[in-house]
C-alpha cells in the first residue's frame, strides 16, 4: 500500500510520499502504465479529463466520462480501475467491486496490487475475498501496517477478532507515524490513547499532525468496529473524517462516516 506514502498502491516497491493528492496517484498510474488498448490521443484526453474531475471532487462527472470510455473501449483497463475508485467515493460499493474485478480480469498480473479492491470487498461484506486480497498484497509489499490491519478487519468481521489477532500478518518495520503503534494496538499490546499519544509526539507541524491524527483515529475506529463496539467506532471514525487529507484513505473514512449517518437515519 505505498506507491504513495500514506496510501495503498497498485504499483509497489517504493515508499513515496503518501500525502500526495489522489490525483497525483492516478496520474502516476497512467504515466507508468501505457495504454495498450488505445493509442489515440482522444482516449488519453478523456482519461485525463476524468482525472481532472476526480481532482476537483466532481466524482459523478468523472464516473460519467469513464463510463463513456468503457462503453466505447471496454478493453481500456485503466478506465475500469479509475471508475472503481470513483464508484467507491460516491458510496457505490457493489459497482466499485465490479469495476475493480473487471480491471483485474483485463490486467491479471496486477491482482496482488489491488488494495482498493480489498477495501471495497470489506464494505461489500465480502470479507473472505477481502482477506485474500490483503494476503496477496503482502507478497507485493510485506511491510505495510495498513495492509495487515485491513486483513485483520476482514478476518474479524468474518471469523471474530481473536482469530484476526492470532493470524495478523507480520510487520516488522513501517516508518510512518503512528503505524507501528497501530499495529501494536491490533496485536493487543497498546491502547487507543497510546496510539494517539504517538501521533502527537515530537511536535509535528500542523499538516503532519493532522495527517497522523487522521490515521490514528481511522484505525482505532475500525479496530473498535471489528470488536463490535459500535459507539466507540462511530466516535473515532467521525473524528477521523474531520482531519481531512487529500487522498483516497480520507475518502474511505468519509464513506464509512456516511454509512454511519445513513444508519442513524434509518
Amino acid at each position: 500500500m505505498s506507491r504513495w506514502t500514506w496510501c495503498f498502491s497498485p504499483v509497489k516497491g517504493l515508499l513515496i510520499m503518501r500525502s500526495l493528492l489522489a490525483f497525483l496517484a492516478i496520474s502516476g498510474l497512467l504515466a507508468g502504465c501505457p495504454i495498450a488498448d488505445a493509442q489515440d490521443a482522444a482516449l488519453e484526453d478523456s482519461l485525463q479529463e476524468a482525472t481532472q474531475f476526480a481532482l476537483r471532487g466532481q466524482h459523478t462527472e468523472a464516473i460519467e466520462r469513464l463510463t463513456e470510455i468503457v462503453t466505447k473501449r471496454p478493453q481500456t483497463a485503466e478506465a475500469w480501475y479509475l471508475r472503481g475508485r470513483e464508484q467507491f467515493r460516491v458510496g457505490k460499493i457493489a459497482e466499485s467491486v465490479a469495476d475493480f474485478d473487471k480491471y483485474v480480469e483485463l490486467r491479471p498480473k496486477s491482482e496482488s496490487q489491488q488494495w482498493e479492491r480489498g477495501i471495497s470487498y470489506y464494505y461489500a461484506g465480502e470479507f473472505a475475498k477481502g482477506a485474500k486480497q490483503f494476503v496477496d498484497y503482502q507478497t507485493f509489499h510485506s511491510q505495510d501496517v495498513e495492509n495487515s490491519a485491513w486483513r485483520y478487519l476482514c478476518v474479524a468481521r468474518g471469523e471474530g477478532a481473536l482469530k484476526a489477532q492470532a493470524t495478523l500478518l507480520p510487520i516488522m518495520s513501517d516508518a510512518r507515524v503512528p503505524m507501528m503503534q497501530i499495529y501494536a494496538l491490533y496485536q493487543g499490546k497498546l491502547k487507543p490513547d497510546e496510539v494517539l499519544t504517538a501521533a502527537q509526539a515530537d511536535n509535528p507541524d500542523r499538516s503532519r499532525l493532522n495527517q497522523q491524527l487522521f490515521y490514528a483515529h481511522l484505525y482505532i475506529g475500525l479496530w473498535h468496529e471489528a470488536a463490535g463496539r459500535t459507539a466507540e467506532a462511530k466516535e473515532y471514525i467521525l473524528e477521523a473524517e474531520k482531519h481531512k487529507i487529500a487522498h483516497y484513505m480520507w475518502d474511505v473514512a468519509h464513506v464509512h462516516a456516511e454509512r454511519i449517518r445513513a444508519g442513524e437515519k434509518k
